[in-house]
């Protein structure tokens, strides 16, 4: 009878796999690439981060536009009971250079009964050409400088903000996928132990019909189906959350979001294609080079912004001398009309005697510099160390993991054996059980293992702060 349940079991097993081979064939495969390559083209948070780049390339325009040659006309009239009190133009073409100086064009034209005395023009009005030049403040830098310089700075922090954002978006989408592979295994571990066991148990109530076995093993038998019933069920809602969780990662070009349908499965295959998807294949710690690093190349650069801002505050602390000459002349279409005795000049000195809000400026940049110091030197330290750690994590993972295939591969080694000697009536269905659930529970560890692994593998990737170009 015992040899009797042992070719029912082999069938029935039989009938098992060749359903879950079939079950294989109809689902569809998202491979861990494919899924990272919609993420980053298709999700918002990484659409977010190209708008980081428009908007420092937008900054940048904004900033030069300090140097846009500008026009400018002012006219003003006033007529009283038919009297004409003035009648007063005046136009002017400036063009502002780098260095605090900046070229003008002017003409006025001035009419009226009442005008002051210094607005007599000739009748066909005046035309001047001349030059305005800051002399103190504002010669070696001004703000328009500074702007333009803490602009094309920012740009070049966009790019690598633009990095870390999209990282981070690719790191959390990986968690999310090596769970779901974690809960869709063991799923699948669970429906392979409900099955066992509940041949087991059709095995165990045939052996009680034929009066081989007493009553209480099909109660024994009936409670192992039921606890892997149990596991399996939670196993599936471990499952559904998270598809769903995996499902916030997916969209489509208009921003339309996916659902993880229940034919589509995770590669299984992953651990041979993880490196080369995450770009860190053949990457040994001693490739690292810690100041390319997106995070650093960041700070570097608001460092170097914050420099900017420290050298126009220091120029602060010089004198206004701001100086202006205009050639004067009637003719504008004759070159030698403009000559040294028909000009307007002038020259306008400020100096405050304190300098308090001057040096006060000062001082809080050259904090700021500081501040910003000591959170460059953290920062390094804090990658260095991280990416360190990973590293050794990963050597021991590998470790872990093949100890823990020798442990699951030595107790299926032993249910085999209890199994077979079940058969002969050698041994109980309270071992087999007990054998088993030591496989199950070390079924489960190894697939944990293998999650952490993954993640571990993740986590460098995201501590290198990488953007995969090859997807």
């Amino acid at each position: 009878m015992n040899k009797y349940i042992s070719i029912v079991f082999i069938l029935i097993s039989s009938c098992v796999f060749s359903q879950e081979q079939s079950q294989m064939q109809d689902s569809l495969v998202l491979s861990f690439s494919e899924y990272l390559g919609y993420v980053k083209k298709f999700h918002p948070v990484a659409k977010q981060a190209e708008l980081t780049i428009q908007i420092g390339q937008a900054n940048l325009m904004k900033a030069r536009g300090g140097f846009d040659p500008k026009v400018e006309v002012d006219h003003s009239r006033k007529t009283f009971k038919n009297t004409e009190y003035y009648d007063q133009l005046n136009a002017t073409f400036k063009i502002p250079t780098w260095y605090g100086i900046e070229l003008k064009a002017n003409f006025e034209q001035n009419e009226g009964v009442f005008l002051n005395p210094e607005a007599f023009l000739p009748e066909d009005g005046l035309y001047s050409a001349g030059i305005s030049a800051s002399l103190g403040q504002g010669l070696w830098i001004n703000q328009r400088m500074a702007d333009v310089k803490k602009a094309k700075f920012f740009r070049e922090q966009t790019l690598a903000d633009r990095e870390l954002i999209v990282n981070q978006i690719l790191y959390d989408a990986s968690i999310a996928y090596f769970n779901w592979l974690q809960a869709y295994i063991e799923v699948k571990t669970y429906e392979r132990f409900l099955t066992n066991a509940t041949i087991r148990a059709k095995g165990v109530e045939r052996s009680v019909e034929a009066g081989d076995k007493a009553q209480i093993d099909v109660t024994e038998a009936n409670i192992t189906v039921k606890n892997r019933a149990l596991g399996l069920e939670q196993s599936k809602v471990k499952l559904m959350k998270a598809a769903l969780d995996l499902s916030t990662f997916l969209w489509l070009n208009d921003n339309i979001p996916v659902e993880i349908q229940d034919n589509v499965i995770p590669d299984l295959n992953i651990e041979s294609t993880v490196d080369s998807v995450l770009e860190i294949e053949g990457l040994p710690l001693t490739d690292f080079v810690l100041e390319n690093h997106p995070k650093l190349r960041s700070l570097n650069l608001k460092y170097e912004g914050l420099q900017i801002e420290k050298r126009l505050k220091a120029n602060k602390l010089l004198p206004i001398i701001d100086v202006q000459y205009n050639f004067l002349t009637e003719d504008p279409d004759i070159a030698r009309s403009f000559n040294n005795n028909t000009y307007k000049g002038g020259f306008n000195v400020v100096f405050p005697l304190f300098l308090r809000k001057e040096r006060g400026d000062l001082k809080l940049a050259k904090f700021k510099l500081q501040d910003l110091e000591f959170d460059i030197n953290n920062e390094r330290i804090n990658i260095q160390n991280k990416v360190l750690a990973i590293y050794r994590e990963l050597e021991s993972f590998e470790t872990q993991n093949a100890l823990i295939d020798d442990i699951v591969e030595d107790y299926t080694t032993m249910l085999n054996a209890e199994e077979r000697k079940f058969s002969f009536g050698e041994s109980s269905l309270f071992l087999i059980n007990s054998r088993e659930k030591n496989l199950i529970d070390s079924q489960l560890k190894a697939i944990e293992l293998q999650n952490k692994y993954l993640k571990a593998k993740a986590k460098l990737f995201n501590s290198l702060a990488r953007d995969l170009e090859n997807l």
